[in-house]
């Protein structure tokens, strides 16, 4: 008997996979995420069933944890190939768990921003828009070059700056491009621009800390002049 024909039994919106697709991750018992990552049972039972087996033999997760390859493949319905699966997740579930968010550097002026992006924008031959991502400590948590133009403009639409900042769950946001002309004087563009991210910013709680505009020997800050 294949696992399609264990599974017919098995109501669409009970199966682990298309439970998560519908609810998320984490309205999952442990049984259907251990069943989505053995992705099928065995010949007598599915795998929601083998699932619940494999948990069934150990005390808590805890335990699961520490389990041996030997221990894993003790259990009926549960191969090399599936012992095998089961540590990697487990050892991948750890690392992720331990992982921290990089930290490239903490601004702590706009001069200190405006030194960065100058040192990486001066010698840029077309516009470039680069974001710099801060958290509630101002640590740079990501560099993105958001657009790049032709020799003489640019163009960045706000949803392109706020959607890495919404992704990195950043609380703040520093805004450099630069004038191939080597003039960082704002154009009346750039000062729209500039107050149109400000207050997109406001709406969503991101706050724009400063816009840098590069020039070739210089830069300009907007927040500085008072711009917004």
């Amino acid at each position: 008997m294949g696992e399609q024909s264990l599974m017919v039994g098995v109501p669409t919106f009970s199966r682990p996979r298309e439970r998560l697709e519908e609810y998320g991750e984490k309205a999952l018992g442990n049984h259907e995420l251990l069943a989505i990552i053995l992705r099928t049972g065995s010949k007598e039972k599915n795998v929601v069933t083998l699932a619940m087996e494999v948990l069934n033999q150990f005390d808590d997760l805890h335990q699961l944890k520490f389990s041996s390859l030997e221990e894993l493949q003790g259990i009926k319905g549960i191969g090399y190939a599936k012992a095998i699966e089961i540590r990697a997740a487990i050892e991948f579930g750890l690392r992720v768990a331990s992982a921290t968010q990089l930290k490239i550097g903490q601004v702590t002026s706009s001069q200190m921003a405006g030194t960065l992006l100058h040192l990486e924008m001066k010698d840029l031959q077309q516009e470039h828009v680069i974001a710099l991502y801060l958290n509630t400590k101002n640590q740079i948590i990501k560099k993105e070059t958001i657009f790049v133009g032709g020799l003489n403009s640019s163009v960045a639409h706000p949803r392109e700056i706020f959607r890495g900042a919404v992704k990195m769950s950043a609380a703040r946001v520093i805004i450099g491009h630069n004038h191939p002309s080597g003039n960082p004087e704002p154009s009346a563009a750039d000062i729209s621009f500039t107050k149109r991210i400000a207050k997109c910013g406001d709406l969503m709680g991101i706050e724009l800390l400063d816009h840098i505009i590069v020039g070739e020997g210089e830069y300009i800050s907007l927040k500085e002049l008072g711009i917004f």
